[in-house]
């Protein structure tokens, strides 16, 4: 059995105290408390505690630690159930530690997947090219389930989607043009899938804000490429080299009409 003799405040945190005990060989520092598990224990000067009660307190006090940490970390942003959860294990915090704070999280409404959702949606939409699929994985990767983040896509209109892939498709019309047309709108069309849009959506976008090239692009795309083809041919004789040449070209999506003015241009 041992006796509380003395409580102080801690300097650094005036919400965490120090409880000095006699465990009959004189006065010695005993454990730290929050205030919460102080009030709820009602620890005070002359207490008398014994093993188990002292067991249940640091236990009481340890959830207690795990719950700070998990306002603090919820302070810098929304975040989902099962990063709060990971994030205490990270900090080393047992099963039963982290489903106690889980619950009292919720309780308060601290942590709801549902909201964290709908926010994330709004912020991944309004600060990059992301499609509705690509943000969908993201959620599921937090944990948010299936539903909850389908629900939270209603929050991504067609019509913002659309607006996305357009303002996109113009940005990259300004780069250098070093392929065909038909090749460079594949291409366009790849990369907005894999941004996670929909075939459907990315169409429309294309069609709304279609590329054309015009004949110094073209010129310089077919160039470019048939600089390429001339060193990966070189080998070959003079009539291999100019029907494997086209063939090249055809295949990168060249119309055959600029194939034969570049070969018949390359022979002078």
């Amino acid at each position: 059995m041992a006796v509380i003799t003395k409580i102080t405040t801690q300097k650094n945190n005036t919400e965490r105290f120090n409880v000095f005990i006699n465990q009959g060989a004189g006065e010695e520092y005993g454990f730290s408390v929050d205030q919460d598990v102080l009030i709820s224990w009602q620890l005070k000067k002359g207490m008398e505690i014994d093993v188990e009660e002292l067991e249940k307190i640091l236990s009481q006090d340890k959830v207690k630690k795990a719950y700070n940490l998990a306002l603090s970390y919820l302070s810098y942003r929304m975040r989902s159930e099962k990063e709060v959860v990971d994030y205490l294990k990270k900090k080393e915090y047992e099963e039963w530690e982290i489903h106690q704070v889980i619950g009292k999280l919720n309780e308060y409404n601290f942590l709801n997947d549902n909201d964290f959702a709908v926010a994330f949606v709004r912020t991944k939409k309004n600060t990059g090219v992301k499609g509705p699929k690509v943000i969908e994985q993201e959620l599921l990767k937090k944990g948010v389930n299936k539903k909850l983040a389908e629900e939270a896509l209603d929050e991504y209109s067609y019509a913002e989607q659309l607006d996305h892939i357009m303002k996109w498709v113009e940005k990259q019309a300004r780069k250098t043009l070093k392929e065909s047309e038909q090749a460079y709108q594949q291409k366009i069309i790849r990369q907005l899938l894999s941004k996670g849009f929909s075939y459907e959506v990315i169409e429309e976008g294309i069609k709304e804000n279609v590329v054309s090239f015009n004949k110094d692009q073209q010129w310089e795309a077919i160039l470019h490429q048939g600089e390429k083809g001339k060193k990966k041919f070189a080998h070959l004789s003079e009539y291999e080299y100019r029907y494997k040449l086209k063939q090249w070209l055809y295949q990168k999506g060249f119309p055959i009409d600029l194939i034969d003015q570049y070969l018949e241009d390359s022979r002078e």
